[in-house]
């Protein structure tokens, strides 16, 4: 799911936004905007993955359990290019 801007939401959610929150809702704008990705990551080629990966500016947030007992997944973001 990708993370949506407030100004995507409608101008009744932007009002009700501002009137609870104040003006700081014009900061957004000025906001780095990043794009996720999953990869599984293999046990036997861990550091490979995240290399190759790295490479193209991804950087780790974190690894969980994956589906099963044995596996891993690792959450990555980067800058989006506008």
């Amino acid at each position: 799911m990708q993370p949506r801007h407030p100004d995507s939401l409608g101008p009744s959610f932007i009002g009700a936004f501002r009137r609870r929150c104040g003006r700081g809702v014009d900061r957004l704008a000025g906001m780095t905007k990043w794009e996720y990705f999953t990869v599984p990551l293999l046990v036997h080629a861990t550091k490979e993955i995240l290399d190759n990966v790295g490479e193209e500016g991804w950087e780790l947030v974190c690894v969980v359990p994956g589906p099963t007992p044995e596996s891993l997944v690792a959450y990555l973001k980067r800058e989006k290019e506008e």
